[in-house]
């Protein structure tokens, strides 16, 4: 869905555009769903939807970002990707490479149908940066709170309950979270946290 804001970071699927700059049905063309910057490090710029190159999609923050279930990027998010790649094998116990970790995120986020794979969770139990659906709306884990989201940022937060939600961000992301990634939150977060 096209909205105005355009967040923090931009998202990374392949080209999933029509020639006249319109999406399709596709909503992917390989399983490397990446993070970006919304700079190029070389400072190039090729438009949002340009000619044979990627479909730009845009992440309020990067804990929207995972639980869409993309990754940081390697080439324009390094330092990033290297403390998701170290949660991540913490939390697997194994040095993962991008292609390893791609297909297991690939596995957890989508169904042969295409339909996003939810899971339910104790909510007590979630780390930070979490994203679960509380009262039919997708909200951010933050310490004590829930906050809403809302594409231009988060609004009102409400009191962390207890029980079980349902969990949007993909279960490999939630270990990495668990063992110490940090994902970059939009600074309206924290102006509700």
């Amino acid at each position: 869905m096209a909205d105005p804001a355009r967040g923090t970071f931009t998202g990374n699927r392949g080209i999933i555009h029509r020639p006249d700059g319109t999406l399709g049905t596709s909503r992917w063309s390989h399983r490397h769903w990446l993070i970006c910057a919304l700079t190029h490090p070389r400072g190039r710029y090729h438009g949002p939807m340009p000619d044979r190159g990627w479909t730009a999609l845009f992440f309020l923050d990067e804990a929207v970002a995972l639980s869409a279930g993309h990754r940081p990027c390697h080439y324009c998010r390094r330092e990033a990707y290297h403390a998701y790649r170290a949660a991540w094998a913490e939390a697997f116990r194994a040095p993962p490479d991008r292609m390893a970790m791609d297909g297991a995120l690939h596995a957890a986020r989508v169904t042969r149908a295409r339909a996003q794979i939810r899971h339910e969770g104790d909510l007590d139990d979630l780390p930070d940066g979490t994203f679960i659906l509380h009262d039919g709306r997708a909200c951010l884990v933050l310490r004590d709170r829930l906050l809403p989201f809302a594409p231009s940022g988060y609004r009102g937060g409400v009191p962390r309950p207890s029980g079980r939600e349902t969990i949007l961000t993909p279960a490999p992301s939630i270990a990495v979270l668990r063992h110490g990634y940090r994902p970059a939150l939009h600074p309206s977060a924290t102006a509700v946290a």
